[in-house]
């Protein structure tokens, strides 16, 4: 994973083309271990390919993955009477974990999360 973060990073830098000496360099400033097989490995496969094109395709083919619970939990038993007593409190707090979620960092999509599992799947590392 990290060899495919130092070639995207490199990509970035405006190296089109990232060779192994680029890929080393950027492992080392952060005090990473390079690993030669991988990184060969990498490059092999990405020899000829466009990142952009890559990654376009990547998109398309994530967006019909399906994803999200959408399945419906059941109430208890005896919460059943308390739950329909209450809808207006249940909908405030539906709102207020929608809310909470949306300002999550955590939950930030970000273009790594889109490539890196496209990329992985030509890499077999």
């Amino acid at each position: 994973m990290k060899v495919v973060a130092a070639y995207l990073l490199a990509v970035l830098g405006s190296k089109t083309n990232p060779s192994a000496a680029d890929i080393k360099k950027i492992l080392a400033s952060v005090g990473a271990e390079a690993d030669d097989d991988k990184i060969q490995l990498l490059l092999s496969e990405m020899k000829g390919k466009d990142v952009t094109e890559l990654i376009t395709s990547g998109r398309e083919k994530l967006a019909s993955v399906p994803c999200g619970g959408g399945g419906v939990v059941a109430a208890a038993p005896g919460a059943g009477a308390a739950a329909a007593a209450t809808p207006a409190a249940a909908e405030a707090k539906k709102e207020e974990k929608l809310e909470e979620k949306a300002e999550s960092s955590d939950d930030v999509v970000t273009p790594t999360h889109i490539v890196f599992p496209y990329l992985l799947q030509y890499i077999r590392i």
